[in-house]
């Protein structure tokens, strides 16, 4: 193939303007290849033009363009992935098991719309894939960006690797981008590629993948990007993120404007104008499964109208507008060899079953839950029973029954023990203060004294969702904890510092040396300073998960205000009290748990010797620029132009927080119809009162950014 100037004559200008015209002749294949599936030139034509810019760029590598296709190719390897913050979270999907469920998805949608029945609701149904979530950002049309979706609020930055997907485009196929575009989709492995990529691991002594998804996750963050671009890694766009204009009225013409800028998008897609329609394509997506060159594990329903899927936002871990539909779960028999019980963080003792081994879905199982003491009790599940095991959703192996006709005659009834079997101290089920019954969980009551407890407390500290320190899993946590290192977290804070003074350095101990130490000295640096939120998730509180912390975050701002506000709110009668319960998600048992907590003089000693190491950010910053953005909301009467849930998550969309009763710390009252003693009380405190109108006029962003 002819490429005109010799590579030696080639001026400057030359080789910027066919550098140019190699990156629009390369998208262009690229585009016919993967997306519209009809190449008109050869394999052999194709990296011939590769090859020229490739060229071209090592002659001139002041002229390396953005979306350059060398880009297909890899980067340096890197030395680790920089965690990255989401501009706007991305949530999960809510699960669906049958139609029933399905329905009544409608119907919360309809509720929360006020919608009638008559009123039709469009879906697109899609299958779901199961790969590995993702997040490309564009700005001005040019690929700059791609996050993986980590724990939904902060994820790795693998734009190196993630710009050797050749479905990802580097740049859009279009003359007016926008100025911020990121869109999401999923990255994943298609079957027949799975099998060659496992192949050649076997071949080489490399590990092999258990499924097509682990191989997709594990290729996507490889340190070298070279390894990921030998692959063959595909991505499928299904969503956005940040946008700086609206794309369209529907989600099925997002779809169709994404598939027009070079985007690869799921045919198998469907435009469905019932619920009942949307049903008949689950049935025959089910029905296709085994012949998809991709593995799925259910169907996910959207309302297509983009303006209802902005009214009904999103709950805490996912949006109102979707839902996955999972295909029914896969089963198999295999023998129950012992059940052992093992304590949590929390003192709970759970009753696992240990198994063996079998293959369910794709994936060895050796171990189930069973759950609590009761659940065990109901089943009479008995060691050396044969047993059904099945992967709720294709993910969670659960123990469902047991086949009673071949129990062994020996067998006897498991015996739930009395006694930790960690310390030996007592275990106990609590009494439910609301409905007088036993607790289902059985707990021991050694607290602190417990090594069960202590250790699996330090491993919820440094979990991903927590701090997230690298290099400090099970194995690492108990050895440093037998050896006295580490028996609080603070002592983590420290483990640099007293390195080498009451033993061996970390770089001589077993199956350590000086690069995985030093890695975990700057791992555990880096956690020096930690969001508020992620603190009190860490503290591993009993109830106060990761959305509840996000919400005490959101209302108290800073670790002081919330620890002597929680000391002063063990008085019920408190004011304190009251505004902790007007938090709304907040209810009398996550309230019980944080009071309780703080009043233990040594959970307070781990909070002050915390505090004395760590940068705690203490402002909850906002995704959204608006007069509400940091501000306390409260509703009074009945709205006339949306439900009390859409209000709510308009509030929270904006930055702000919605509570159940007012305070001193309230910013607005908003005023419905047959508003109660809430005004007069807003009045009183000299509250700033807002009418419906007033307050739909403020519920606006500042900035031109639409978020999703």
């Amino acid at each position: 193939m002819s490429h005109g100037t010799s590579l030696e004559h080639l001026t400057l200008v030359q080789a910027k303007e066919e550098l140019a015209r190699l990156a629009d002749e390369l998208a262009h294949h690229d585009r016919l290849y993967y997306v519209e599936n009809s190449p008109v030139i050869s394999d052999g034509e194709y990296d011939a033009l590769s090859v020229r810019n490739g060229e071209i760029e090592e002659r001139f590598p002041e002229l390396v363009r953005p979306d350059s296709p060398s880009h297909r190719v890899g980067a340096p390897p890197a030395n680790s992935f920089l965690k990255v913050a989401h501009t706007q979270p991305m949530l999960s999907l809510d699960n669906a098991f049958d139609s029933d469920e399905v329905n009544d998805f409608i119907g919360r949608v309809r509720r929360f719309l006020r919608l009638c029945s008559e009123v039709n609701i469009d879906l697109v149904a899609e299958p779901k894939i199961d790969g590995l979530s993702a997040a490309l950002r564009y700005e001005h049309g040019i690929f700059t960006r791609g996050l993986t979706r980590g724990d939904g609020h902060e994820g790795e930055d693998v734009t190196a690797n993630l710009r050797t997907v050749l479905g990802v485009p580097l740049r859009l196929d279009t003359k007016s981008p926008p100025a911020v575009l990121e869109v999401r989709g999923e990255i994943f492995v298609r079957k027949d590629d799975f099998l060659k990529l496992n192949l050649r691991q076997e071949n080489t002594g490399g590990s092999v993948y258990a499924n097509p998804r682990n191989a997709a996750s594990g290729s996507l963050r490889q340190l070298d990007p070279s390894v990921t671009a030998n692959r063959r890694l595909n991505f499928y766009a299904h969503g956005w993120g940040e946008i700086s204009t609206q794309l369209g009225d529907t989600y099925s013409v997002i779809l169709d404007t994404f598939l027009g800028w070079g985007f690869s998008v799921n045919q198998v897609t469907k435009l469905c104008p019932s619920i009942e329609d949307a049903l008949c394509v689950y049935q025959e997506i089910e029905a296709q499964r085994s012949e998809l060159p991709y593995d799925i594990d259910g169907v996910v329903y959207k309302i297509n109208r983009i303006d209802w899927q902005d009214r009904l936002g999103a709950a805490t871990r996912s949006p109102r507008w979707a839902i996955a539909h999972k295909f029914p779960a896969e089963r198999a028999f295999t023998v129950l060899r012992r059940i052992i019980i093992q304590v949590g963080r929390t003192g709970a003792l759970t009753p696992v079953a240990e198994l063996s081994p079998v293959t369910v879905g794709g994936v060895v199982v050796q171990r189930a839950t069973l759950h609590n003491e009761d659940e065990l009790s109901r089943k009479d599940v008995r060691e050396g029973d044969t047993v059904i095991i099945q992967r709720a959703g294709d993910v969670i192996p659960q123990l469902v029954s047991v086949v009673i006709n071949k129990r062994l005659e020996e067998s006897k009834p498991f015996i739930f023990p009395e006694v930790c079997p960690e310390c030996g101290s007592g275990a106990y089920r609590e009494t439910d203060s609301r409905t007088g019954r036993l607790e289902a969980t059985r707990r021991c009551s050694g607290g602190l004294i417990c090594p069960a407890q202590a250790v699996e407390r330090l491993r919820h500290f440094v979990s991903r969702d927590a701090f997230d320190i690298k290099g400090l899993g099970e194995k690492q946590i108990l050895a440093f904890w037998n050896d006295g290192i580490i028996k609080s977290p603070a002592d983590l804070f420290n483990l640099e510092k007293n390195d080498g003074k009451t033993g061996p350095s970390l770089s001589l101990r077993e199956g350590w040396g000086e690069i995985s130490a030093e890695r975990l000295f700057s791992a555990i640096a880096q956690r020096r300073t930690i969001s508020f939120d992620r603190f009190i998730y860490a503290l591993g509180i009993r109830h106060i998960g990761r959305s509840t912390a996000r919400l005490l975050a959101r209302n108290y701002g800073g670790l002081d205000e919330l620890v002597n506000s929680l000391i002063m709110a063990r008085d019920v009668t408190s004011d304190s009290y009251r505004e902790l319960l007007s938090i709304d998600g907040i209810g009398e048992t996550a309230a019980s748990a944080l009071i309780e907590f703080v009043l233990e003089p040594k959970n307070r000693a781990v909070i002050d010797e915390l505090s004395f190491h760590l940068e705690i950010n203490e402002v909850f910053a906002p995704t959204v620029d608006s007069v509400i953005s940091g501000k306390i909301v409260v509703f009074t009467g009945s709205l006339e132009s949306m439900t009390r849930g859409e209000a709510k998550n308009r509030v929270e969309t904006l930055g702000g927080t919605v509570s159940s009763s007012i305070s001193s710390k309230t910013d607005y009252v908003v005023v419905g119809q047959k508003a109660g003693s809430k005004s007069r009380q807003a009045r009183d405190l000299g509250i700033t009162i807002l009418s419906e109108s007033q307050w739909l006029e403020m519920a606006q962003p500042l900035s031109t950014t639409t978020e999703r």
